[in-house]
């Protein structure tokens, strides 16, 4: 997750990606949490591997870990030298049985981490693979080949992001070993390439199939993946009730935050408010608004607000960082 998130920005000018909120929780914390609520046996450390995101970032990140009875350590990433490169960042935390997952996707699937094979290696089918990493599955549903964005038909099972691995020793060395002969692909290590290496050395993969792969990776994938999170996770709507609200309707599937005041508005579906925003006069759908945020008088869609923003008199569809402000009514 060391990443800088340019498809995102504004938004990763002031926040870490991974710790942009999706329905009022970082995408790490529910991706962690995915990942251990789901696994067979108890996770005992949790390695994230980081740009430099501050203290207080840091903090947070090791507070999830111990909140999920794990022991949490940072290891940082401080150029960008690709997927293996990051991996390998966290060297001594790649032993036994290890799960590795990129933090800009969420899922949802029912894991089988099967204990006969070498690993899993979760993908969706996708319709168009040219811009993924796909992999090739041979008679016996062991994955044979990886192909990184086939310019031609080659397989339509595009690799997530998430791989768990019986033996992370095994990872970990051919992972140096890309380091330490200087093994590029497009001027960076590749976990791929690592990959390819152990099945040619008999490693048995198999392929994981999700029932819902969500990306994070731009402002409108992140407001696609706010809604879907929010019917995953809700039947109805989220409203805290220290929250003052007054002649409005709060559609289902709609999260607000603690201490927000919203008036005359109408909310929803698919919106989730962070705490202690301000609300008057509008209608909202569709959209991520981050906290002490203002809005007023405006009718907004497909649209992500930062931290103490503040808009007035807006129709349409926005991405506005934090500390911004917007008046049309001029």
């Amino acid at each position: 997750m060391a990443g800088t998130g340019k498809r995102l920005r504004p938004h990763t000018l002031t926040t870490p990606k991974p710790l942009l909120p999706i329905a009022g929780k970082p995408i790490v914390q529910r991706l962690v949490e995915d990942i251990v609520s789901l696994s067979q046996s108890k996770v005992e450390r949790i390695a994230y591997v980081v740009g430099r995101f501050g203290e207080a970032a840091e903090k947070n990140l090791l507070d999830v870990a111990e909140q999920l009875g794990a022991q949490g350590s940072i290891h940082y990433q401080d150029e960008p030298l690709g997927t293996a490169h990051a991996i390998l960042c966290a060297a001594d935390a790649l032993e036994g049985p290890v799960t590795v997952a990129f933090a800009d996707t969420l899922f949802q699937a029912d894991f089988d981490f099967d204990q006969s094979q070498d690993g899993v290696l979760w993908v969706q089918q996708i319709a168009d693979p040219r811009q993924f990493g796909v992999v090739i599955v041979n008679e016996d549903g062991i994955i044979s080949e990886f192909v990184e964005k086939p310019k031609e038909f080659v397989s339509d099972l595009a690799m997530i992001g998430i791989y768990y691995f019986n033996n992370g020793d095994w990872l970990r060395k051919e992972l140096q070993y890309l380091i330490d002969h200087n093994i590029m692909n497009g001027g960076e290590y590749q976990l791929p390439d690592a990959l390819r290496s152990m099945v040619s050395k008999g490693a048995r993969f198999t392929p994981g199939k999700v029932k819902d792969w969500m990306d994070c990776g731009n402002k409108d994938a992140m407001i696609d993946t706010n809604r879907k999170i929010l019917k995953y996770t809700a039947d109805n709507r989220t409203v805290f009730s220290d929250n003052a609200l007054e002649h409005c309707t709060v559609h289902p599937f709609s999260q607000i935050g603690h201490n927000c005041v919203i008036r005359n508005s109408e909310i929803g579906p698919g919106v989730s408010i962070g705490d202690n925003c301000h609300i008057e006069d509008c209608t909202i759908t569709d959209s991520i608004i981050l906290e002490h945020t203002t809005i007023l008088r405006s009718v907004l869609n497909n649209t992500m607000i930062g931290r103490n923003a503040r808009v007035t008199g807006l129709k349409g569809e926005l991405s506005l960082g934090d500390y911004s402000t917007i008046d049309s009514t001029h």
